[in-house]
């Protein structure tokens, strides 16, 4: 999409509508498009016959991809990937086709609408809409927590490429990945230090498909893979990973996660990896997902002083953090 100058009120309209074009790529990745590009340029004909999709609805959805700059349209009709395409492929390096297929399911939209109840009450929009809590619900319609768990796995494989290179992990013997979904960022922590020893821990039903991923990886005989409630208590270990999880919780909740880790491992250090909530006018990224966390899962981002609080009051130092390249950061808490 050529970079140009737009009326104030023309990029307003664009960030009104922005809805739209999630649910177009959402759409396009349901039907598996990325995929059907990868060995070339096809017509939306042809992509219309092998998704059994109307030709000219199908073209419709294609060029107003195009125009976004998610596929590239030639003449007849035919597309090819972009750049940002390519990250639509179930097989990219790295693939946000699990995000995409996830995002907009309706249960995340029907949330989403009452995003002003949220702001009115400050009360959680999810169990508003749905009645109970976004874990309940994901356990009571599995169909919808595959889904979700290819998406958080989309997310830790990039988040993992960013954090391994910024973060010195080698230097703890055992680390515990807690509440880790499939385990992709813990083998790909136990890739790059080989004399570390890793332990996933998670829901019963979460951990069943990680044997897999560590295979793949081939750090299978470094890892336990351990099914439990952080709640209730956590493997020892000599370093506790908490990605993108802590978030999820308000500040109560949050404390009681530190402390199991704190009560398995009094000695052991915490490391957080969450994104970064910058100073006003900056970080959109990190605050866009701070509303999601009102929303959804009843949590919120924070800042470094925040995390420095909750730290505290589960018995750690702040011993700072760890920033990468994509705004997610590693805040390091160790024993106080």
């Amino acid at each position: 999409m050529a970079e140009e100058m737009v009326k104030p009120s023309v990029a307003m309209r664009r960030l009104i509508t922005g809805f739209r074009v999630s649910q177009a790529i959402h759409v396009a990745t349901r039907l598996g498009i990325a995929d059907l590009l990868t060995e070339g340029a096809r017509s939306s004909d042809d992509l219309a016959a092998a998704t059994e999709t109307d030709p000219d609805a199908l073209y419709r959805l294609l060029r107003t991809l195009a125009a976004a700059g998610v596929f590239h349209e030639d003449a007849n009709r035919t597309f090819s990937l972009t750049e940002l395409g390519n990250c639509l492929r179930s097989d990219a390096p790295e693939s946000l086709a699990g995000l995409a297929s996830m995002v907009c399911q309706p249960y995340g939209w029907q949330a989403w609408s009452e995003l002003g109840y949220s702001i009115k009450t400050g009360q959680n929009a999810f169990r508003h809409v749905h009645g109970v809590d976004l874990w309940t619900y994901l356990k009571e319609h599995p169909e919808e927590s595959e889904p979700f768990n290819r998406a958080m796995t989309d997310l830790s494989r990039i988040a993992a490429v960013e954090v391994v290179s910024a973060y010195d992990f080698g230097r703890f013997a055992r680390i515990a990945d807690i509440a880790g979904g499939r385990g992709a960022f813990l083998a790909a922590i136990l890739k790059r230090w080989p004399q570390s020893h890793g332990v996933l821990f998670d829901q019963p039903h979460v951990v069943s498909g990680a044997q897999e991923t560590f295979d793949a990886a081939r750090v299978s005989d470094r890892v336990d893979i351990v099914a439990g409630d952080f709640f209730k208590s956590v493997p020892a270990a000599d370093a506790y990973v908490l990605k993108l999880i802590i978030h999820d919780w308000e500040d109560a909740e949050s404390i009681r996660i530190l402390a199991s880790c704190k009560a398995a491992s009094p000695q052991a250090s915490i490391l957080i990896v969450e994104d970064i909530v910058g100073p006003p006018n900056e970080t959109l990224d990190a605050k866009l997902f701070d509303l999601n966390m009102l929303v959804t899962p009843g949590g919120r981002e924070r800042t470094s002083e925040e995390y420095a609080a909750l730290f505290a009051a589960a018995g750690y130092l702040f011993n700072g953090v760890t920033p990468t390249a994509i705004g997610i950061g590693v805040f390091e808490g160790v024993p106080a």
